[in-house]
């Protein structure tokens, strides 16, 4: 797993505060905003028209009227659906707004790199990290039914929010030099930092930047490989690696408690879904317990290994990982496992369990569209891996 970047170190005297849901982080990130005086920096990838945009852009563009820099990142792709009034509203205001890897037609397969983060920085004082988006599927209080996306932000303080404002600076440059893969960030250490068990009120920068840098899932696989009590997991995409499937069997197969929390009919992408259930068998065998989410689409991505949390952008799965920009938060802290683990629990709670007995009774049509869709993935990834 290639780390050709810097690896950012543990902080400690940290503070961190999981936030669950739309309703529940977006008017704590738009008052954080609301009280900035000097400057907000926002990194995103999913922004569409609607009640979430509009809120977003108002809270934004009063800041930067009152003399607040503004500073926009949004992905080329994950923003086409931004309309062009939305954007100039923007720049009439004041905000700097950039673009990462707008489409083109020459640049063919480098279509596929997006810029997958989202970062809300906000006077170096308070930084909001997560897997949202700025669309009404994550926020939207005219919806009387409350359907949203099921997502969680974390909201930091603390020394570890110098790192994570140096990630979005360089990105910030990245977008200014057309850069897709490079990354201007000065050199640390070239491994992973043990991580200080114990501890409290640690924090660490966790990302990748596509196949350039993997410290976010070398990460991942050396926390299951040491894992003692715990391993939960939950995704909305669950195509993860070989290298992170063997460790998952492994820790279960050495009494390891591992769970995963994974996306039920509710999806954005049932392909992908139908892709990933061919692991399940073997993951039963193993044997590792799978809930499917039932309410609505489960976006969150977390990961609770023992006392240890990894939280963000990062779906932790073979394609994103190849192509994508992800950042996650590291965090050793008591009161903020406590609060991951009441999370689990809850979306637990509200999922249907996989067993092997029900798994081998599904209907024909299930499995037809799992072999399809599982073959179909195999075929694609082998593709590029022959040509990457």
């Amino acid at each position: 797993m290639k780390l050709a970047g810097p690896v950012y170190p543990w902080r400690s005297g940290n503070r961190f505060r999981l936030l669950v849901d739309g309703p529940q982080y977006f008017p704590v990130m738009t008052d954080a905003v609301r009280a900035a005086r000097q400057r907000v920096d926002i990194e995103l990838y999913l922004v569409e028209d609607g009640y979430c945009a509009d809120h977003m852009v108002e809270v934004l563009s009063d800041a930067a009227r009152r003399g607040v820099q503004v500073r926009c990142l949004l992905d080329g792709f994950g923003c086409l659906n931004l309309s062009d009034g939305k954007r100039d509203l923007l720049k009439e205001a004041g905000v700097e707004l950039r673009i990462y890897n707008p489409l083109s037609w020459r640049l063919r397969f480098r279509n596929l790199h997006r810029d997958h983060r989202k970062i809300l920085l906000v006077d170096g004082r308070v930084c909001f990290v997560g897997g949202t988006g700025v669309t009404d599927q994550f926020w939207n209080p005219q919806e009387k039914d409350g359907a949203f996306w099921h997502e969680a932000m974390v909201e930091i303080q603390g020394p570890v929010l110098q790192d994570w404002q140096e990630l979005f600076e360089a990105q910030w440059m990245n977008c200014l030099q057309r850069r897709i893969w490079q990354l201007p960030l000065p050199q640390r250490a070239p491994n992973i930092p043990p991580t200080p068990w114990g501890e409290r009120g640690m924090g660490r920068v966790a990302y990748a930047a596509a196949r350039q840098h993997g410290d976010v899932l070398r990460s991942l696989v050396l926390s299951v490989a040491q894992a003692r009590r715990r391993v939960w997991l939950t995704t909305p995409y669950f195509l993860p690696s070989r290298k992170l499937r063997r460790m998952l069997i492994r820790a279960a197969r050495r009494g390891v408690d591992v769970r995963l929390v994974l996306t039920g009919r509710n999806t954005d992408h049932p392909p992908v879904r139908y892709a990933g259930q061919r692991f399940y068998p073997r993951l039963l065998r193993s044997p590792i317990r799978i809930y499917e989410y039932q309410p609505h689409f489960s976006h969150l991505k977390m990961v609770l290994v023992d006392d240890w949390v990894s939280i963000g952008s990062c779906n932790f799965d073979h394609w994103n990982l190849r192509w994508n920009l992800e950042a996650n938060l590291e965090a050793l802290d008591p009161e903020f496992c406590s609060q991951v683990v009441d999370c689990f629990e809850r979306d637990m709670a509200l999922s249907e369990r996989v067993d092997l007995r029900s798994w081998k009774s599904r209907p024909l049509a299930e499995r037809v569209k799992q072999f399809f869709w599982g073959r179909l993935d195999r075929l694609v990834m082998g593709f590029f891996n022959r040509n990457g």
